[in-house]
């Protein structure tokens, strides 16, 4: 049934990779960013950066295209909260 796991994984990097696009759609849009927390979100920016490489040192794609388009998202929003504080 390996097909089955590879189907729960997809889902698993969809479901957890667009969680992010609101919050990073809300952070360009309304320019705040008070209620964010910088250190979660650069911990949790390298360990999706750890991810990425770890996926490509597998050749993963699933976990890469997950990774980089999460990191993307991630990137935006470490970025937005640097400077607007």
């Amino acid at each position: 049934m390996p097909e089955l796991i590879d189907v729960i994984g997809a889902v698993g990097a969809v479901l957890t990779t667009i969680c992010w696009l609101p919050q990073a759609i809300k952070v360009i849009r309304d320019r705040d960013t008070r209620a964010l927390s910088l250190s979660t979100n650069l911990a949790f920016t390298a360990g999706i950066l750890l991810w990425l490489i770890y996926g490509a040192a597998r050749v993963d794609w699933p976990l890469i295209v997950s990774s980089a388009v999460t990191f993307a998202l991630m990137a935006v929003i470490v970025a937005m909260k640097l400077r607007h504080g």
